[in-house]
């Protein structure tokens, strides 16, 4: 029998009046948008537009109200969720925080650490990043070496990350970090820490990278200080606590819908007509798109439901970074690169992008491997 399953979800009953709403303030605030920023839009920063969102209620959705949150269903929140991608709306201020530092918080935080940091979550002030990669830590995110080591009140934080999204935007980082025995002990030893970036010792520097974009970061840290109250959950449960943390980043919409955009264009230009090659692959971009996203929603029912969807959740980040990056491949194929059409220019973008979709929250190896590990293939 195998071990993931993808059962259908049905969605709560204010759906449909929920997303007409989300429909409605979407057209409003996105109609001058230029194509080429709603491509991979939850890379987009803008902090107004996620001060809006949670001026709506739109942040922090299924979060305790003592902590600014809503307390509605999960599966309304992916319904918000799958609306701002589609429209193309830049999330990317509140994305994660919104996604996986405030569930951690609420998962592992202390009280004091809740009350502190999701408040301004929850109104899109607040923004955090990620920090599990580095230099040679990247995909064996095992092997980290940043390391914190205790003093008086609290740790001296030593090392570095990298790739680490919109670091030089925000204001705090769950970092993955060593608090005990050695790099080549893998799981043991590991810890979690609130770090403030603008702490003494802890630099942040840019990367830009191909299209010239810059929401990439290296973090160096240099003897930072950190006090006790600043670790995440108990001492050395860092890699249960980071994998965990891992099934919210793999499973969302966010995970097939990079390219949608370019297939929205794709459906203007063709027309009530298309040619027979580009009626193939809208046929066949529609299947594949519907079916993800039943998956994805699938996951999002277990998360709701308590449950550890880890399998499927690599399976659905597995899928959907194949199909988001075969998308624009196929494309290049049937339309000539040349003027300065929508059409052209999410085009040209994403083949420049899209090769980064199968590396951000783990790759297509790491990911193939934790599903054999589950259906005991090694």
């Amino acid at each position: 029998m195998l071990a993931f399953r993808f059962d259908p979800v049905e969605l709560p009953a204010g759906v449909p009046a929920l997303r007409e709403e989300v429909r409605a303030f979407l057209a409003a605030e996105l109609g001058a948008v230029p194509a080429r920023r709603r491509a991979n839009s939850w890379s987009v920063f803008d902090a107004g537009f996620s001060r809006k969102l949670g001026a709506r209620g739109w942040l922090g959705m299924v979060w305790p109200r003592p902590y600014g949150g809503h307390e509605r269903s999960a599966l309304e929140r992916y319904v918000v969720l799958e609306e701002l991608l589609a429209a193309g709306a830049p999330v990317a201020a509140h994305w994660i925080s919104d996604r996986q530092s405030g569930p951690a918080l609420l998962r592992y935080g202390s009280e004091e650490q809740r009350r502190r940091w999701l408040p301004g979550m929850a109104t899109g002030e607040t923004y955090c990043c990620i920090g599990m990669s580095e230099p040679g830590a990247g995909s064996d995110l095992a092997s980290v070496r940043t390391r914190a080591t205790r003093v008086d009140g609290g740790w001296r934080v030593n090392g570095q990350k990298i790739w680490t999204t919109h670091a030089d935007r925000s204001q705090l980082m769950i970092a993955l970090v060593r608090t005990s025995g050695e790099a080549g002990a893998r799981h043991a030893g590991l810890s979690q820490l609130l770090l403030e970036l603008d702490a003494p010792g802890i630099r942040v520097r840019p990367i830009r990278d191909l299209v010239g974009d810059d929401h990439f970061s290296e973090v160096f840290f240099d003897d930072a200080f950190v006090p006790d109250a600043a670790l995440l959950g108990p001492e050395g449960a860092g890699w249960k606590q980071v994998t965990s943390e891992l099934s919210l980043e793999r499973s969302g919409p966010e995970r097939y819908l990079s390219s949608f955009a370019l297939f929205v264009e794709l459906l203007r230009a063709a027309g009530p007509e298309p040619a027979e090659e580009l009626r193939s692959l809208i046929g066949r971009t529609t299947a594949q798109l519907w079916t993800l996203r039943q998956m994805s929603l699938s996951v999002a029912g277990q998360l709701a439901a308590g449950r550890d969807p880890t399998l499927e959740a690599a399976v659905v980040k597995d899928l959907g970074n194949s199909f988001e990056q075969e998308l624009p491949r196929a494309l290049q194929a049937l339309v000539e690169l040349e003027g300065d059409s929508d059409l052209c220019l999410l085009l040209a973008h994403l083949l420049q992008v899209a090769p980064s979709f199968s590396l951000r929250g783990g790759t297509r190896e790491i990911l193939r491997g934790i599903v054999a590990r589950g259906l005991g293939l090694r």
